[in-house]
């Protein structure tokens, strides 16, 4: 039987530890190398759903995580399981792959398993007008106080 058993609550109540979540940035920033061309057999190209599948992991925040090479490698085992089970209807792969990307934390349970969370970078130009204090009306009592005027 395949699992890791449930995952953790995000605000567990633990007295010996408080648990600690890494923070993955959603920055929008592309990362890791493109699908390889020429690793199918007979010329095949990559099946449509892998190729969205693999640039949607390139642009994950999880993909701010893959560090090295060989985590990238294990991503690509997985593509190849992928586009054999898209492109044959070999669904009995898919519970393969699930348990592959919960390693790299596909669903928010295995994000939550994995002690990790998403946050987004908010845009330049949001907020800027509520959090930018105007220092004018600062500066001119500052001046008529000192009789700089």
């Amino acid at each position: 039987m395949a699992g890791n058993g449930p995952a953790p609550q995000k605000d567990a109540i633990r007295r010996n530890k408080k648990p600690e979540f890494t923070q993955l940035i959603e920055d929008g920033s592309v990362h890791g190398p493109d699908l390889p061309e020429g690793v199918l057999p007979d010329g095949q190209q990559w099946h449509p759903v892998t190729r969205q599948w693999w640039e949607n992991w390139r642009s994950s925040p999880q993909a701010t995580r893959m560090l090295s090479a060989p985590d990238w490698d294990y991503l690509l085992d997985t593509a190849l399981i992928h586009h054999n089970m898209w492109m044959n209807g070999r669904w009995d792969f898919a519970s393969e792959v699930r348990l592959r990307v919960a390693k790299f934390g596909a669903t928010p349970d295995d994000r939550n398993r994995l002690r990790a969370e998403i946050v987004t970078v908010p845009e330049v130009s949001e907020g800027l007008d509520t959090d930018v204090i105007q220092m004018s009306p600062y500066k001119n009592r500052r001046g008529r106080l000192l009789g700089e005027e």
